[in-house]
């Protein structure tokens, strides 16, 4: 049994507070990346769509899940988490490279640690999306709501470490956003809710001010370093392919075109953010360009097959669709994709390398 031994002036709970602490720091994993001197990253936090969810959608009514095999083929010995991956997602791989912990939790994780908030949680929702109506559709978490669970647990955070320290941890940490696709390749292209009233520029510009207002909010709650993920080059994902490519199930320029629009309109409306909002290190993410050449120059990256998902037929298999009735490719680690819709472990891994390479120093 622990025993604290009574100082004089010191309470019993800022021992326990203390020695929370104290085993968050030591049990902390080796950092892979090199930060800048004098600089802590204590925790990340994710926000966004199924890139960044680790299982938040395992406990909502929604059919937007992926807590079953053939997902987690290769996460700690086939273990279907509730991941959009054969493995670990970029959330994952970001809190590991910067030796923060291994896995980034999903907020609605039953039975979270002390230690788990203080070093941080994603509160990503697969189908989300910046568009409100976007989450509506697939009865998932809306920006606004994952919002409102990061206001619960900064309320959890100064509970167990009081609201100083939990100004720093928000402060310091690294705030890290991935929305986009999702609207534009079903609400806008495939649902087509939004083009009876949207043309593509003006569907566009919804999305980048949601986007910016989301951004803002997080400023306001004492975020300083966010990263926002700029939108993929959709057209390309497997499931695109076949749905807008053709009969050769080519890229379809219609959905790249309206990603490179979103995203340069979107970086010039975070860099103003930037600018215009003291102490913040608000960094437009560019994953597109780095991705398609990815895609387009496979083999130079070691892959085998880049215009098709590892799971099913790798057509159009993705959430409930991918399943253990469908066979699944034996090594997943030939395929850029694992279903038809989101990359594989060691695509992610390719591409959080090439971003800390590169946004490093603008984050902290």
């Amino acid at each position: 049994m622990a025993m604290f031994v009574k100082l004089p002036g010191v309470s019993p709970t800022t021992l326990i507070l203390h020695f929370i602490l104290l085993l968050v720091l030591t049990s902390r994993t080796k950092a892979v990346v090199k930060l800048p001197p004098n600089v802590e990253v204590p925790a990340v936090m994710a926000f966004g769509d199924p890139i960044v969810d680790p299982g938040n959608n395992n406990k909502i009514k929604t059919l937007v899940k992926c807590n079953f095999p053939p997902y987690g083929k290769d996460f700690e010995g086939g273990n279907p988490t509730g991941r959009f991956c054969n493995g670990k997602i970029p959330s994952d791989l970001l809190a590991e490279e910067l030796g923060i912990k291994e896995l980034l939790p999903a907020y609605k994780q039953p039975n979270l640690k002390p230690s788990d908030l203080l070093t941080g949680v994603s509160f990503a929702s697969g189908a989300s999306g910046y568009d409100p109506l976007t989450p509506k559709i697939a009865s998932v978490i809306s920006m606004s709501d994952q919002l409102d669970m990061f206001k619960e647990y900064i309320g959890k955070l100064k509970n167990i470490v009081g609201e100083n320290r939990t100004n720093y941890i928000i402060a310091n940490s690294l705030m890290l956003v991935v929305a986009g696709s999702d609207d534009i390749a079903n609400t806008y292209f495939i649902a087509r809710v939004r083009q009876l009233h949207y043309d593509v520029p003006a569907y566009t510009d919804l999305m980048v001010n949601s986007a910016s207002q989301f951004v803002k909010e997080l400023y306001i709650l004492g975020a300083r370093r966010i990263g926002v993920i700029s939108a993929p080059p959709i057209g390309c994902v497997p499931s695109q392919r076949t749905l807008a490519g053709g009969i050769h199930r080519e890229c379809s320029g219609k959905y790249n075109d309206a990603a490179k629009l979103f995203n340069s309109k979107l970086s010039k409306e975070l860099d103003s953010l930037h600018h215009n909002s003291p102490n913040s290190r608000i960094v437009y993410i560019d994953i597109y360009n780095p991705l398609l050449d990815i895609i387009v120059n496979y083999q130079k990256y070691g892959f085998k097959v880049a215009d098709k998902g590892c799971c099913g037929t790798g057509l159009l298999e993705v959430s409930i669709l991918c399943n253990p009735l469908g066979d699944s490719c034996s090594d997943a680690s030939q395929y850029v994709f694992w279903d038809s819709y989101h990359p594989t472990e060691v695509v992610y891994r390719k591409l959080i390398d090439q971003v800390l390479q590169k946004y490093l120093n603008r984050l902290f």
